[in-house]
């Protein structure tokens, strides 16, 4: 309930961004996103989208490469125990006094 007072876009300006890699799948991603603005979900509403959700191909941008592999570092880790690569990245997230900013782990 905390974070999403603070989130919330009374209180909070920021704005995120979804970006995804070009694929079959977009339309229905496109479909989600306004549902789960405008409908919601089960945890409520998504809101403070700066745009609606982008798709890039991933072999023209490298930036979505590179977010691939953090995903599939993090998946890895979190899914399987297997931090071979998640160790590679971890002193990588933002971090300030012990705590992280840039990666929420629900414990």
């Amino acid at each position: 309930m905390f974070l999403r007072r603070l989130y919330s876009k009374h209180s909070d300006p920021q704005r995120g961004i979804m970006v995804f890699d070009k694929s079959s799948t977009e339309q229905r991603i496109q479909t989600l996103a306004r549902e789960f603005k405008y409908t919601g979900h089960s945890w409520g509403t998504t809101q403070n989208y700066a745009e609606v959700p982008l798709f890039l191909d991933s072999r023209a941008s490298r930036l979505i490469q590179l977010a691939d592999l953090v995903a599939y570092a993090l998946f890895r880790h979190y899914e399987h125990g297997d931090s071979s690569f998640y160790d590679v990245i971890k002193d990588c997230f933002d971090a300030e006094g012990g705590v992280n900013h840039g990666l929420y782990v629900k414990n």
